[in-house]
C-alpha cells in the first residue's frame, strides 16, 4: 500500500507511515453517531463501549490490531471502564491520551464541521429536537474523506502542539 502523503510503500498492516508520520486508515471509518440525551456517567459510557465500540472494533479489526482513542473525560477514566478495557486488551489497543489536549482530538474538529454546517442552514433550528435532527442529517452526509482528513491531520497537530510547547495552536 502507498502512503497518500509521501507515496512511500508501507506494509498493509502499518498504522503510521515511518517516512512522514501519517496515520493510516486501512479499514472503513466508523461514522456511527450515538446521540446522548444526558450527562454521561461511567455506567452509561460502559454501555456505549460494550454495545457500539466493541462490536465495531472486533468486526473491523479481527486480527486485534485496531486502535481506539478516547479523551480523559471523567467517565472515560472510571475504574469500571479501565477494568473493562483491561479485560479486552487482547482485542484492540486503547491509545493513551495526554490530559488537556483538545488540539489533538479529531472529534473536536469534526464537531466544528457540524457546527459550521448548521450555521449556514437556510432555516436555523429553533428547538432541541430540530437541532438533534440537523446534527443527525449533517452527520450522515459527512464524507469518509472528511473523517480521513481529520485523522491524517493528527501528525500536523502533534507537531504544532510540540512546537508551541503545549500552548495554543492554530488548530
Amino acid at each position: 500500500m502507498k502512503c497518500s502523503r509521501c507515496n512511500q510503500t508501507v506494509a498493509k498492516s502499518a498504522k503510521f507511515c515511518s517516512e512522514c508520520g501519517l496515520c493510516l486508515i486501512t479499514q472503513p471509518v466508523n461514522k456511527t453517531y450515538v446521540p446522548i440525551e444526558h450527562c454521561v456517567k461511567a455506567t452509561d459510557y460502559l454501555s456505549i463501549v460494550a454495545d457500539h465500540v466493541h462490536p465495531f472494533m472486533t468486526t473491523v479489526y479481527p486480527s486485534s490490531d485496531g486502535y481506539f482513542q478516547q479523551d480523559n473525560a471523567p467517565c472515560h477514566k472510571a475504574r469500571i471502564i479501565s477494568d473493562w478495557f483491561l479485560e479486552h486488551d487482547n482485542e484492540f489497543t486503547v491509545l493513551k491520551w495526554p490530559p488537556q489536549s483538545p488540539d489533538l482530538n479529531p472529534i473536536e474538529h469534526l464537531w466544528d464541521v457540524v457546527e459550521r454546517e448548521i450555521r449556514i442552514m437556510d432555516v436555523q433550528p429553533t428547538n432541541l429536537q430540530q437541532l438533534r435532527d440537523a446534527i443527525m442529517s449533517i452527520w450522515t452526509k459527512l464524507s469518509e474523506e472528511c473523517f480521513q482528513y481529520l485523522v491524517e491531520s493528527v501528525p500536523r497537530r502533534i507537531k504544532a502542539v510540540l512546537k508551541a510547547k503545549g500552548g495554543p495552536t492554530r488548530y
